[in-house]
């Protein structure tokens, strides 16, 4: 039996679960596995091809051997975009990689990618001989260093201050714990007499969401407590830009304050108003401020005189997260999708590739590997966070958690974090050789 194990929490897959491999028996007869096609093939050692068969020039198809089986992967399609301005007809980079396919729909799961559930409930009994997964996650290019447990709900907010030692996780129990970065305990909690909608960091600055209010505006270095208020119910999304702080609230608008510089503090400076439904994420950009919202739009607001300049209306359920990359913005919504979109000649958001999700989508986040490669964490309600390298949306690999992770935030020399409904806090880190460690 062929193991692979990642460090402590590693990643443990059977390779071959019984029996010699010469199970490719009678795969000679060059037929494809229907069950495979549907997604759903769960023999051991299944007679038929589970890849399809490749073309001839001439439209006819090419018989392959075990060995060419092995190694065939279909290969995603080039992207173009026929109708956006100033298109060269060069092909678009933009969903050209391994595992996507027309249209960014991704290919049947086959069972190891499938996480074991009493696995993560604790209480598998088939051990090794288990026919799925038992480990967090699917990559040899991270991880996982340790589990932080405290929280008693979701976590949803990780801070890293610029010039502090400590890593802050909010909660919807109403708390915000403090970890030692050096020894990963926790060292303090704090009750904040309500759910955390959302929180962020900005320099040595921590900003935290609550039912009508902004509680804590903690400055880390200069000890600076201060509390905002303004927003009616919850508070979902913050961002930072131009000097301004913007919070998203239940009631669909966005609150605006100006950072006054000489005495530390937040004056309320606008009202934004547009969104029908309440506003779950923002983001700043370019001179720009992005909000989704729960009315299924995202509106754009130039920052020099916070007037909305564009609604962008292609999704068709929640927008959840958005993202800003490169000159690209990228949205996601439990409409199963996740769309970049890019300027065109008269300054307008187009669309400019869509790639399908089997799940709704919940967060996304942009950093980069060991070899400063960019990857786009993508957040999903099957309990998983997907990684794809951009801009061509080759699966990366796979991240499974007890329950929905809603915030991911990077950390420093290749770290990052993750957080789950559980109230689990994950450290995970880039590997530098993107080779798997042996188990310790």
């Amino acid at each position: 039996m062929d193991i692979e194990t990642v460090e402590r929490f590693g990643n443990k897959r059977i390779h071959q679960r019984t029996g010699p491999s010469q199970a490719a028996l009678d795969r000679t007869n060059h037929k494809v596995c229907f069950h495979w096609r549907a997604g759903r093939c769960h023999r051991i050692s299944c007679p038929y091809l589970h890849s399809e068969l490749p073309q001839h020039a001439d439209g006819g198809t090419k018989r392959v051997s075990v060995a060419d089986e092995r190694g065939f992967r279909s290969q995603g399609l080039v992207w173009r975009n026929q109708n956006a301005s100033g298109n060269s007809g060069g092909p678009s980079k933009w969903g050209k990689g391994r595992g996507g396919a027309a249209g960014g729909v991704r290919p049947p799961r086959k069972a190891l990618d499938t996480i074991c559930n009493y696995f993560i409930a604790g209480n598998c009994t088939f051990g090794e001989k288990c026919r799925y997964l038992h480990s967090w996650f699917l990559s040899d290019s991270i991880s996982l260093l340790t589990p932080l447990k405290g929280h008693q709900k979701d976590i949803t907010g990780i801070a890293l201050p610029s010039g502090s030692d400590k890593l802050y996780t909010g909660s919807k129990d109403e708390t915000v714990r403090i970890w030692d970065c050096q020894t990963g305990q926790c060292v303090g909690a704090v009750n904040l007499g309500g759910e955390v909608g959302c929180m962020i960091n900005e320099g040595p600055w921590i900003f935290i969401g609550i039912p009508n209010a902004i509680k804590q505006a903690w400055n880390t270095q200069t000890a600076t407590d201060l509390s905002l208020s303004g927003p009616t119910g919850q508070v979902y999304g913050i961002a930072v830009g131009n000097e301004m702080l913007f919070a998203g609230t239940q009631d669909g608008r966005i609150l605006a304050w100006k950072f006054i510089a000489a005495g530390d503090c937040f004056e309320p400076a606008a009202s934004l108003v547009g969104h029908r439904l309440p506003v779950v994420s923002l983001v700043v950009g370019a001179m720009r401020l992005y909000s989704g919202s729960m009315d299924n739009t995202v509106r754009v607001w130039d920052l020099s005189n916070l007037q909305c300049i564009q609604t962008l209306t292609d999704h068709t359920a929640v927008i959840m997260s958005v993202l800003c990359w490169d000159q690209f913005l990228l949205t996601c919504s439990l409409d199963q999708t996740i769309k970049v979109w890019a300027a065109t000649g008269t300054g307008n958001l187009e669309v400019t590739y869509t790639h399908q999700e089997e799940h709704g989508v919940l967060a996304l986040c942009g950093m980069h590997d060991a070899q400063s490669k960019p990857v786009l964490f993508c957040s999903c309600n099957d309990n998983s966070v997907n990684l794809y390298d951009l801009p061509s949306f080759s699966e990366r690999g796979k991240i499974f958690a007890k329950e929905e992770v809603r915030a991911i935030q990077i950390g420093p020399g290749g770290l990052f974090f993750t957080g789950d409904g559980s109230g689990e806090l994950k450290v995970w880190k880039w590997l530098t050789n993107e080779a798997v460690p042996a188990a310790a």
